[in-house]
C-alpha cells in the first residue's frame, strides 16, 4: 500500500539566514500529541551545509526513521545528569558512580556539555581527549572518560535518542600496560614479621596469602570463619560513602532545564543549588545522610567465595580471636557490629580504609621495604600462588575474578615461571637418556 501524502505544512521546511551569520533550517518530522506539527532546528556555517542537512533528515523522515527534534534532542550535559542519576542507580555500585559523575563533571561538561546529542561527532571527541592530555590529565583518566562516554551513549541510542554513537568510531589515547611489581618472598616475609608487633599482624597476612581486597577484609566477621574446617567465607565489603545533604536543597534561580528550556533533562554541574544549612559539604550538614562506612555486596558474583587458610594463618587466626575479648571489652558504646567484627577499630568499631591503608605504608617502612599500594599486597598473592604451582582456575576461584584475562596479567609478571619453564624445556629435550 503506497505511503499516505503528507500536507504541505508537513512536509515543508524552510532555510534561513539568522541575526548570528549561520544558516538556519526548520524541518516538520512528525506531529507533537496536541497535533501540532514536530519541528527539528539545523544549524550551519553555510547555505550549501544546511541544505544538505535538510535533506537527510527529510530523508530519514520519509522512510519511517525516527529522529529527535530539538525538543527531545537533549544536551550531553542533560543527558549524562539523566543517565548517571536515573539510569544508573538501578545497576552500578555507588562508588562507580561517583567515579562516573567526577569524570564527566570535571572532564566532558565544561567542554561539550552544550552539544546536543545529534551534533556530537567522533571528531568532537577526539579533540577533546587530546586536548585533556595536552592540560596534563593522564591516560588512563582519559581512557576512562572514553569509557564512561562510550556507555552513556550507547544508552541514548538503546532508547532512540541517537542514532549512532560517536564514541565507538572515535579513536582514544593508546594506554600503555602497566607492569605489575608484586613483592617478593622476602620482602612479603619481612612484612608479616614487622607485623608482629602491631595490632592486627592477621590483617597483613590475610592480605599477602589470600589477597582478599581491603574492602573484604575490613568487613570480615567471625562468623565468616570456620577455623576448624580453616575455611573463610566472604560476604561482603566496606566501603565509604560520600555524605548527602540531609536538608532539602532547592534549585537555584539560575541553571535549571537546558538551553532554551526545550527538554525536561537536567543538566550535568549546571544547574547550582544551596542548602538550607548553610555548609558548603554535605558532610558539614547537621541532617547529613548515607554516608560514613557502608557495608555493601562484594564487587561481583564471583567476590562471594570460599577460601581455604593455610594452616599457619589459621592458627593466627586463632591467636587474634582470643585477644578480641578485650578488645569488645574497649569497644564504645553502640559500636555496631563491634562483637562479631575480626579486625576493629581501637573504639571497637569500622576500621576507616583511610587507616587501613596509612597503616600498611607504616609497616612497609618499619620493615623496610619498598613502598607499594596495599592493593599490590593483592598482585603479590596472586604472584606467590602462581610460583607455588597453582593453576590459574584455581586462582581465580581464589581471587575472585571472573575473566581470565584478569588472571593472565600476572603471568608475565614473574621471572621465575619464565625460568621454570626454561628449565623444563631443557630437562626435555637435552636431559641425558639413560
Amino acid at each position: 500500500m503506497p505511503r499516505p501524502r503528507k500536507s504541505p505544512q508537513q512536509a515543508a521546511s524552510s532555510i534561513y539566514r539568522g541575526a548570528d551569520g549561520l544558516w538556519h533550517a526548520r524541518v516538520t518530522v512528525g506531529r507533537l500529541p496536541d497535533g501540532t506539527p514536530r519541528r527539528r532546528h539545523l544549524q550551519r556555517a553555510t547555505k550549501t551545509e544546511v541544505r544538505d542537512a535538510v535533506r537527510e533528515v527529510e530523508l530519514s523522515r520519509d522512510k519511517g526513521e525516527r529522529r529527535w527534534s530539538a525538543q527531545e534532542d537533549p544536551t550531553l550535559a542533560a543527558w549524562l545528569a539523566h543517565w548517571l542519576d536515573v539510569v544508573m542507580p538501578m545497576t552500578a555500585r555507588r562508588k562507580t558512580l561517583a567515579t562516573y559523575r567526577s569524570h564527566m563533571r570535571l572532564h566532558v561538561v565544561p567542554t561539550l556539555g552544550g552539544f546536543r546529542l545529534s551534533e556530537l561527532q567522533p571528531e568532537d571527541l577526539e579533540r577533546l581527549y587530546r586536548d585533556l592530555q595536552d592540560t596534563g590529565v593522564g591516560t588512563h583518566t582519559v581512557a576512562a572518560v572514553h569509557r564512561v562516554l562510550r556507555a552513556s551513549l550507547n544508552e541514548a541510542v538503546r532508547r532512540r535518542r541517537l542514532g549512532a554513537n560517536p564514541a565507538l568510531v572515535a579513536r582514544p589515547p593508546r594506554v600503555a600496560a602497566t607492569e605489575l611489581e608484586p613483592l617478593s618472598i622476602q620482602e612479603a616475609k619481612r612484612v608479616l614479621a614487622a607485623a608482629q608487633s602491631t595490632p592486627h599482624p592477621a590483617r597483613w597476612s590475610i592480605a599477602l596469602a589470600l589477597g582478599l581486597r581491603q574492602g573484604e577484609a575490613l568487613g570480615l566477621f567471625w562468623s565468616d570463619l570456620d577455623l576448624e574446617d580453616r575455611t573463610l567465607r566472604v560476604r561482603r565489603s566496606v566501603q565509604r560513602w560520600t555524605w548527602q545533604h540531609g536538608c532539602s536543597l532547592e534549585p537555584s534561580a539560575t541553571g535549571t532545564g537546558v538551553g532554551t528550556g526545550e527538554t525536561d533533562l537536567p543538566e550535568l554541574g549546571q544547574a547550582t543549588t544551596r542548602a538550607p544549612c548553610g555548609a558548603n559539604r554535605a558532610a558539614e550538614c547537621p541532617l547529613r545522610r548515607d554516608g560514613g562506612l557502608r557495608f555493601v555486596e562484594p564487587k561481583t558474583a564471583s567476590s562471594r567465595r570460599r577460601i581455604v587458610l593455610p594452616d599457619p594463618l589459621a592458627d593466627e587466626l586463632r591467636e587474634h580471636q582470643r585477644g578480641s575479648a578485650s578488645r569488645r571489652l574497649a569497644a564504645q558504646p553502640g559500636a555496631e557490629h563491634a562483637t562479631d567484627l575480626v579486625f576493629t577499630a581501637s573504639t571497637g568499631g569500622l576500621i576507616d580504609p583511610r587507616r587501613d591503608n596509612q597503616e600498611w605504608n607504616d609497616l612497609l617502612a618499619a620493615a623496610g621495604v619498598r613502598r607499594v599500594r596495599l592493593h599490590d599486597a593483592r598482585h603479590t598473592a596472586a604472584t606467590l600462588l602462581l610460583l607455588q604451582g597453582v593453576d590459574i582456575r584455581t586462582l581465580m576461584s581464589i581471587m575472585g575474578w571472573t575473566e581470565m584475562a584478569t588472571a593472565q596479567r600476572y603471568t608475565h609478571a614473574v621471572d621465575e615461571l619464565r625460568r621454570r619453564a626454561a628449565n623444563s624445556m631443557g630437562d626435555a629435550l637435552w636431559a641425558s637418556v639413560t
